[in-house]
């Protein structure tokens, strides 16, 4: 893990995701100044998350009931190449939604992230277990109840470095859009996860409430993937602002953040 200090540190278990093609015209609007779109094997993903958040702290300290809760999340994939020319891989958030208004504030402050708080409820194991079974995590909006669901089959195994598995969960930066066009990044820092095999997996959700009518088609079909990752003890790092140059590129998209 990176020495530096860190802004928050927790466990992240039982992600469930389903993987969708989006097409690049959909995603070009929210892709942050001094960014591009990162594609697998040509194609543009989007993933709907779904995790339960454990022994959370900011800035070491445990905040009394915050520390466990669930997110899901609608999120897309990017890339930057850096000042020292390594190459930065990343993702990108759409909508983050969790039950406590708290949480969803100190992201907005810290990160500018688009986070919102929202009644939700979940079926999952309360500790790491080898098989959890069937996995939910629903959430509700003011017309109805959304879910993201799915059974694992068989052992977790690590991806083929190569797979649609990998490329989904190997993203250890995450780059935010800021209201004046600018760029924040933050570093995530986890070790490579263990991922489960699916079956019966559901979105069932009302896409254009949730996520915004230019996301409707695409989530509405077939996902290319669906997976369960084991996760683990993650370090999120404090935000840096990117420099001038490369915020100026989306000052004229800003405003539109996809929420």
């Amino acid at each position: 893990m990176n020495p530096r200090r860190a802004f928050l540190t927790a466990e992240w278990r039982y992600l469930v995701m389903l993987n969708y093609e989006v097409p690049p015209a959909v995603l070009a609007p929210l892709v942050p100044a001094g960014t591009t779109l990162d594609l697998w094997r040509g194609r543009a993903l989007a993933s709907v998350v779904g995790f339960r958040f454990l022994d959370t702290r900011v800035l070491g300290v445990p905040v009394p009931f915050h520390r466990s809760f669930d997110e899901v999340n609608l999120r897309f994939y990017v890339r930057r190449e850096s000042p020292g020319g390594d190459v930065r891989r990343a993702v990108v958030f759409v909508r983050e939604l969790v039950p406590r208004r708290a949480i969803a504030l100190v992201a907005r402050l810290a990160y500018d992230e688009p986070y919102d708080a929202v009644p939700m409820r979940s079926s999952v194991p309360p500790s790491v277990v080898a098989a959890p079974g069937r996995l939910e995590y629903a959430w509700r909006t003011a017309r109805r109840w959304h879910r993201v669901a799915a059974e694992t089959v068989g052992e977790p195994t690590l991806a083929e470095p190569d797979g649609e598995g990998a490329f989904v969960t190997d993203h250890y930066w995450g780059y935010t859009r800021q209201r004046d066009g600018g760029t924040v990044e933050y570093e995530v820092a986890h070790p490579r996860w263990r991922l489960w095999a699916v079956r019966d997996a559901v979105l069932d959700a009302d896409v254009a409430e949730v996520y915004g009518p230019r996301f409707a088609e695409a989530l509405s079909g077939v996902p290319s993937s669906a997976l369960v990752a084991e996760g683990s003890p993650v370090v999120v790092y404090p935000p840096r602002r990117l420099p001038a140059r490369a915020g100026t590129v989306a000052a004229s998209v800003g405003a539109d953040r996809g929420r």
